[in-house]
């Protein structure tokens, strides 16, 4: 399903326009996406969580090259889904 479909079906199923949803649909993107730039997780209940997690500073190797390559540390998004959505899944 892509943004464009969920618009779509939310449009249908509520009855706004669809260019309204769309408004709603980016804003709540870039409040998710905002707010984890700026350190914070995001709680929905009854969806999940969007987080951040930090990653130690690994050794790698680079096989090609046969040599080794450190990874500095760094964040990244994680979603950790609410009980009640993996259950919805697991059915």
């Amino acid at each position: 399903m892509t943004k464009a479909d969920i618009v779509n079906e939310i449009a249908r199923s509520t009855g706004l326009e669809r260019t309204a949803v769309l408004t709603v649909v980016e804003k709540l993107m870039d409040v998710i996406k905002d707010n984890m730039a700026n350190g914070e997780n995001v709680y929905l209940r009854g969806f999940g969580t969007f987080a951040i997690k930090e990653r130690a500073e690994k050794l790698a190797r680079n096989i090609t090259k046969n040599t080794s390559v450190v990874i500095p540390a760094h964040k990244v998004p994680t979603f950790k889904p609410a009980p009640s959505f993996k259950e919805a899944v697991a059915k």
